[in-house]
């Protein structure tokens, strides 16, 4: 199993500093949707991939560019959805960071299959104030269903650095 991951590109929520963060279901902006297709000529994505993104507008909008004509397999799912870093005890959501709900994805990204097997409170939850301890159990059941699904691109990491995990599958 080969997985990679990929931060969306740049978002509307980044242009104003803290401000922007206040933006509810930002998009990408040209500067991102550029990046994003640049980074599809180094991903050569083919319909063998999977290609998995958090459901928040920006990353399906990146992956979608990423994933292009490919053909492949494309699901959302909550376990890859914004995560605060560093964590704060009490801290909530910001509004840039909420989740779309399962029917705006259906409708407004019918190529992506929604990530079965997931509590309905995990789609309107996600992973992004969650305790250490819950987050690394949550790390574990993705890493589990990855590993079933084999080749597996997730879209969720800086877009300027990329990490690898590479094991068997």
């Amino acid at each position: 199993m080969e997985i990679t991951f990929i931060r969306h590109g740049q978002g509307e929520h980044t242009l104003s500093l803290p401000e922007s963060l206040q933006l509810e279901d930002p998009s990408l902006t040209e500067a991102g949707r550029e990046q994003a297709r640049s980074l599809s000529s180094v991903f050569d994505v083919t319909k063998d991939d999977l290609v998995v993104a958090s459901p928040t507008r920006r990353t399906l909008q990146t992956a979608s560019l990423i994933a292009g004509e490919s053909g492949c397999r494309r699901v959302v799912h909550p376990l890859v959805s914004p995560r605060m870093f560093p964590q704060k005890q009490g801290a909530m959501t910001l509004p840039c960071d909420r989740m779309l709900d399962q029917e705006t994805i259906g409708t407004e990204f019918p190529g992506f299959e929604l990530g079965s097997g997931m509590d309905r409170n995990m789609w309107t939850s996600g992973i992004n104030v969650l305790p250490h301890d819950e987050f690394a159990e949550c790390a574990d059941i993705f890493l589990r269903w990855a590993e079933e699904q084999g080749h597996v691109t997730c879209t969720w990491c800086p877009m300027t650095e990329r990490s690898r995990r590479t094991g068997s599958g």
